[in-house]
């Protein structure tokens, strides 16, 4: 997968800007606040149709748009043949369109362009709160199995419905509670695709990743990816069996629920633990280690979408190769060398591996210009 050119129209910061002849490694250097994670950004919204930064879509839209909307244009080489895309963010949603053809669903849209995207905030993948580490889950997956997003989609609404009905319950019998059991089964036949797409996707990054840790730190440490669903046991995969637990859950917490007017159990209160030599990283790992994990996870990433779909993603680099000490940074780039196609943002060459990035096409970001 080969991204060729990009363009992109009162996107933040950029008013008009095409870069045409893209390499296999871009180097994108300029001081902060000029531009450079905006343009990574623009091509992470370009396969996800979301940012990574933000859930407002109108903060992509330049403020003094004339048309009020922002494009995101780009020719993406596949190995079935060649593709344009195309994005508009606009007040009143957003449009895509392949070979010019507008698609009628966004998660018919993504999947045109995979990227992994590799930022310092990634690092809380290990260390932060459950919700970072179930939105990675949520946006791999989506990239490989279209059908997921749908299933996301649909949950998503149906627990809004539901939430707002628990509100309402406190202290009413009757038809009202029967209106629950209803919003309880789309709620789980939902839920229970999500659970499984997340464990069968989790069993084999752990595959990946373990392998790719063991390599980093020579053999001296083992990595291990659990899921912890808020229901059941981790490794039970059958739908029957899911689901029967999602709906014993539901009831015997339906109580609780109404009280407190919130839905306690489902994949929105799911985790995922990482393990170093069996203890916890998020709990007792070093900083190292915690790094290393989520390096040997985004590496993971990188080979698992391979593996899916038989060819390589397009990754991202945002501000990060700075962040990791000169063994990591070697390690990294030498995975995706001669390989994978790749953007690198950074405020200069310093501290860089620039032995390692010979023959990278340079270009400066400056106040949301880009000169070559």
């Amino acid at each position: 997968m080969f991204v060729k050119n990009i363009g992109l129209q009162h996107y933040r910061n950029y008013g008009i800007l095409r870069l045409e002849s893209l390499g296999d490694v871009n180097l994108i250097l300029g001081q902060n606040a000029q531009g450079k994670t905006n343009l990574m950004e623009a091509l992470f919204v370009l396969a996800m149709t979301k940012s990574h930064r933000t859930t407002k879509d109108r903060e992509l839209i330049a403020f003094d748009a004339p048309s009020g909307s922002a494009h995101i244009i780009a020719e993406v080489e596949r190995k079935y043949g060649e593709l344009k895309l195309e994005l508009m963010l606009s007040p009143q949603g957003k449009k895509a369109k392949i070979n010019g053809l507008e698609q009628r669903r966004l998660s018919e849209f993504v999947g045109s362009l995979n990227v992994v995207m590799f930022a310092p905030e990634d690092l809380e993948i290990v260390k932060g709160t459950p919700g970072v580490r179930r939105r990675f889950l949520d946006m791999e997956i989506g990239q490989v199995q279209p059908g997921y997003l749908f299933h996301l989609s649909q949950y998503q609404k149906v627990l809004v419905q539901r939430g707002n009905l628990l509100k309402q319950l406190w202290g009413k019998e009757g038809s009202a509670r029967e209106l629950l059991e209803i919003w309880d089964t789309q709620l789980a036949e939902h839920g229970v695709k999500i659970i499984k797409k997340r464990k069968q996707f989790i069993k084999k990054l752990q595959v990946w990743a373990e392998s790719i840790h063991r390599g980093i730190t020579s053999g001296g440490e083992e990595l291990k990816l659990a899921y912890v669903p808020s229901f059941g046991e981790r490794e039970e995969e059958d739908e029957a069996v899911l689901l029967d637990n999602f709906m014993l859950k539901l009831s015997q917490t339906r109580d609780q629920e109404i009280r407190r007017g919130m839905t306690l159990t489902g994949p929105h209160r799911d985790d995922l633990s990482f393990f170093i030599n069996g203890r916890e990283a998020q709990v007792y790992g070093s900083q190292g280690q915690q790094r290393t994990a989520a390096l040997s996870l985004k590496l993971a990433e990188i080979e698992l979408i391979h593996e899916e779909i038989g060819e390589y993603p397009v990754l991202l680099l945002d501000d990060v190769l700075s962040e990791l000490d000169p063994y990591r940074q070697t390690q990294l780039i030498e995975t995706f060398q001669s390989k994978v196609q790749t953007f690198i943002t950074a405020t200069g060459v310093e501290g860089l591996n620039t032995g390692k990035l010979k023959g990278a096409c340079l270009y400066h970001v400056h106040d949301g210009s880009v000169e070559f």
